[in-house]
C-alpha cells in the first residue's frame, strides 16, 4: 500500500557532502524518516521550495520540460524500497494513454517532483523499515 509523505523537514550541512530531507506521512499517523541526500540535490530542493528561479535551467528543471516537451505527466513519485540502507524510488508517467514506470534516486526524484508540485507517496513496508 502507498501512503501519501511531505517533506517536512530539509537540513543542510555546507561542511558536508550528506544533507538530510525529513518525509512526513501526511494523511494519518505521524510517522516520518530521513533520508540522506547529495548537496546539489539538497539545494535544487530548497531553491524550489523558496521559489528562487535560476537564470538557466538546472538539471532538475531540464528533465522536467523534456517530460513536458514530448507530452507526458509525472503522475507520482514512489519510494518503493530500502536495501542496506539505501532507499529506491520509481517516478511514474503517463503520455499517449499509457504508463511507465522509471527508475530513480529518491533524492532526484524529489527534486524533480518539487519542481513539479508532483505528489510523494512511500510503500508501507518502507515505513516499516525506515523507522524500524
Amino acid at each position: 500500500m502507498e501512503i501519501q509523505v511531505e517533506l517536512a523537514r530539509i537540513i543542510i550541512n555546507e561542511s558536508s557532502d550528506q544533507q538530510i530531507i525529513v518525509l512526513r506521512e501526511k494523511n494519518g499517523q505521524e510517522r516520518n524518516f530521513p533520508i540522506v541526500i547529495g548537496i546539489v540535490e539538497i539545494f535544487a530542493i530548497d531553491r524550489r521550495l523558496k521559489g528562487i528561479e535560476p537564470p538557466r535551467p538546472m538539471t532538475h528543471d531540464l528533465l522536467a520540460n523534456v517530460i513536458h516537451g514530448l507530452g507526458a505527466k509525472i503522475d507520482k513519485i514512489v519510494i518503493d524500497d530500502l536495501q542496506d540502507h539505501t532507499f529506491f524510488a520509481k517516478l511514474h508517467l503517463s503520455a499517449n494513454g499509457e504508463n511507465f514506470k522509471i527508475d530513480s534516486r529518491p533524492s532526484d526524484a524529489i527534486a524533480l517532483g518539487v519542481a513539479t508540485d508532483t505528489p510523494i507517496f512511500v510503500e508501507d513496508h518502507v515505513f516499516d523499515q525506515a523507522a524500524g
